[in-house]
């Protein structure tokens, strides 16, 4: 339990800063490191290497953890809802067995004409 509960706190922090990373990096027209200014160049440099070897490592942190969640989850979960079907869940009941109540409600009179319960002569 504590191991899937540090797990999903290192995805989710990793999947923010990547996403803050991929923004800051500079592409063909600029990045959100370019509506920072100054700020965003200097927070991780302005050396290119280094931003994108920080890119692929916090990648790799998001894709092996996303992998240990899998894992763990399977491994404690040992039912599968493809082959065994969901636990606790059972076949919807009979419609007819509920004691001859209809879709129309109570205010159904029954005559199909579709004004049910208003006299129109």
């Amino acid at each position: 339990m504590l191991l899937t509960t540090l797990l999903y706190i290192v995805f989710i922090l990793s999947s923010i800063v990547l996403v803050t990373v991929i923004l800051l990096q500079e592409g063909k027209g600029g990045g959100f490191g370019d509506a920072l200014g100054a700020a965003g160049q200097q927070a991780f440099g302005v050396q290119t290497k280094g931003i994108q070897t920080f890119t692929g490592v916090t990648a790799g942190v998001f894709m092996l953890s996303a992998v240990a969640i899998h894992i763990t989850v399977r491994q404690t979960s040992r039912t599968s809802l493809v082959e065994g079907g969901a636990p606790g869940i059972a076949a919807p009941a009979d419609p007819g067995a509920s004691g001859g109540s209809d879709a129309g409600g109570a205010g159904d009179t029954g005559s199909g004409d579709g004004h049910e319960g208003h006299d129109h002569e």
